[in-house]
């Protein structure tokens, strides 16, 4: 069997595929986020917010890692992360919300608008997925990283690091520079998924893809949400 037979016997990635897929897993997040709210909200289990949020978030952390270490896997693992994050979302929302109402439905928007700007420029190819692009945006997201991980562990020592933790003018510009990048981390999303058309990835790459679109649809929401609650603390 020569390699165009094998091709058309795995059936390729594509992008209707993938945006299928990132569909599947949106849902799949709404329907845990509603089932948090209702049992928050309707339920009286506002008490166990926090117990919610741990739980989503040490499982969608183990599922999202998994994933982005074996891509194969991202069909059984990408719906266990979006129904994780979804509960999370709902938990941190509900939470925020007690002190700034309406915050989630602003946050909502604003990962929104976010998305279809990026695929505007995106398609416009006004702003492409270079090589110098990727590597500028990866050296970013490493210091993001380093700086977040930073504050982590000195939150166990009283430490803590002012533009990462305060609401001041400083931390917002911090704030609205991280946003910016979980952004732009979707023209890497929509690059990744094209290319992977192009190339005639395994059809098992569309959950991947559709993966990695949801992982950073997640970032920027919470990002969104951070620097709502500094302008709000203002």
């Amino acid at each position: 069997m020569d390699n165009k037979e094998l091709l058309l016997d795995s059936k390729p990635m594509t992008v209707s595929g993938t945006i299928a897929k990132v569909f599947v897993l949106l849902l799949i997040a709404l329907i845990s986020g509603c089932a948090v709210f209702y049992q928050t909200i309707l339920g009286g289990f506002s008490d166990k917010v926090m117990i919610i949020l741990t739980v989503a978030l040490i499982g969608g952390l183990i599922a999202g890692l998994a994933s982005a270490i074996f891509p194969k896997m991202a069909k059984y693992l990408a719906p266990i992360y979006a129904f994780a994050e979804g509960a999370l979302l709902a938990g941190l929302s509900l939470f925020l919300e007690t002190q700034f109402p309406g915050i989630a439905v602003q946050a909502v928007a604003g990962t929104f608008v976010a998305f279809l700007v990026m695929l505007t420029l995106y398609k416009a190819k006004i702003i492409k997925a270079t090589a110098k692009f990727r590597s500028t945006i990866m050296t970013a997201l490493i210091t993001i990283m380093i700086l977040y991980l930073i504050s982590l562990v000195g939150s166990f020592f009283d430490f803590s690091i002012p533009f990462i933790t305060g609401t001041g003018p400083m931390s917002i510009v911090f704030s609205g520079i991280v946003v910016t990048i979980a952004s732009l981390c979707l023209i890497l999303d929509f690059d990744f998924i094209e290319e992977g058309q192009k190339n005639q990835l395994p059809k098992d790459y569309e959950w991947y893809g559709a993966f990695g679109l949801m992982v950073t649809l997640v970032w920027l929401y919470i990002e969104i949400l951070n620097l709502l609650a500094k302008l709000r603390d203002n």
